[in-house]
């Protein structure tokens, strides 16, 4: 790291120490059998809760630390620093437990709040059907209220958790026939036991190996109104207010694994050998190393300034989108130009290299397509189509 890091002080120096301490104890180890598994252990998730991890910013009063989404970007940098991707939590605490905190009633948060911040209740969003990805006003997933229950209908795919998960937010139509669509769409707390939830194939993927990524099934799936978050047809306005946090979270932990095998790679190129001469001797690899070297500190930059901006509060909205698409694109190009410089040895899976460059993959597809953050971007800049 070129320059400190501003945006810190030093009690988060020692919150930054403690993360580490417990992800090189309890995360590192264990990444291994993560990805022969396909999935994460439910004990790491519980010791997670009992170190404090888990909803690091989220209110004391319901078990959190009390900190702000600076605690969470520490989390999230110090997992990325040890290639913890199985323990998807950022997905927990950062994208789904503020839905609940937000837009939650009183007893909903107190129901599930507690357990999400221990590690006994683990959280997944169900948005992405076979059909509709980023467009979330294509799904088709009903919920039909009968008395006091919703029955639910519908497929999810591509939902992370999906195997090990207890509690989903689902997004659910509840007024099919709403235009545009977008109004009659709400989400639903939909606990795994309940009757007509059907949990589908675990999805063998390119990366990220050690998460598992699954099917969700509602077969008239019979979901207590109480279970509504927020207030119905209000679901896609809820979704769009949390997209900020989601895409910040995807910057900073693309930021932070582009650190990660940045610096491997220099320490790869100083004793790999070739033609007599260590390859980082070579001009060629010199500037390509300054080129990248310089783009993740600019990047880090960036991303710092909006972390910043996000914890008072602004509305950074454009901003987040640029760095969600530029970060991601900037992993998937720095995994592929440092692989290469490990010659045949970058298509080793012993060789983290090739994890990465594998797990970057997805990385500019979810929480948006980097080609969606553009259209933001564009249309925040006035251009909308005529």
């Amino acid at each position: 790291m070129l320059m400190r890091r501003t945006i810190f002080d030093e009690e988060h120096d020692l919150f930054r120490e403690q993360v580490r301490r417990f992800v090189e104890a309890e995360v590192a180890p264990k990444v291994p059998a993560w990805n022969e598994a396909g999935m994460s252990d439910r004990e790491t998730w519980q010791k997670a809760g009992a170190a404090g991890l888990l909803g690091a910013g989220a209110p004391e009063e319901y078990g959190g630390a009390g900190g702000t989404f600076l605690h969470d970007a520490i989390v999230m940098e110090e997992f990325a620093r040890v290639r913890g991707h199985g323990l998807m939590m950022s997905l927990h605490s950062d994208i789904c437990l503020p839905y609940l905190l937000h837009y939650g009633t009183e007893e909903q948060k107190e129901r599930w709040a507690p357990g999400a911040i221990r590690g006994d209740v683990l959280l997944g969003i169900a948005m992405t059907e076979p059909v509709a990805g980023s467009d979330l006003q294509g799904i088709q997933t009903r919920a039909i209220r009968d008395g006091d229950e919703y029955v639910v209908n519908g497929s999810k795919t591509f939902i992370s958790n999906g195997q090990i998960g207890d509690l989903f937010i689902v997004v659910v139509k509840t007024d099919p026939d709403a235009v545009p669509g977008r109004r009659g769409m709400s989400l639903l707390l939909v606990p795994a036991d309940a009757p007509g939830f059907v949990r589908g194939r675990k999805l063998d993927k390119l990366g990220l190996r050690g998460q598992d990524t699954s099917e969700l099934f509602f077969e008239d799936c019979r979901v207590p109104v109480e279970n509504l978050l927020g207030a119905e047809g209000r679901g896609f306005y809820m979704l769009m207010e949390q997209l900020q946090q989601e895409r910040l979270s995807i910057a900073v932990s693309a930021i932070a694994s582009c650190r990660r095998a940045l610096d491997d790679t220099i320490e790869y190129v100083k004793e790999r050998r070739a033609f007599g001469t260590k390859i980082g001797s070579f001009q060629n690899t010199q500037f390509k190393l300054a080129e990248l070297a310089t783009e993740v500190e600019v990047g880090q930059a960036f991303v710092d300034q909006l972390i910043a901006a996000h914890v008072r509060g602004d509305d950074v909205v454009t901003e987040v989108s640029m760095a969600k698409y530029w970060t991601t694109d900037l992993q998937k190009r720095l995994t592929s130009e440092c692989l290469q410089l490990y010659g045949g040895y970058g298509f080793m899976l012993e060789y983290p290299i090739s994890e990465d460059y594998a797990d970057a993959a997805v990385q500019s597809i979810y929480a948006g397509t980097n080609e969606i953050m553009k259209v933001i971007i564009a249309r925040r800049l006035g251009l909308d189509a005529d």
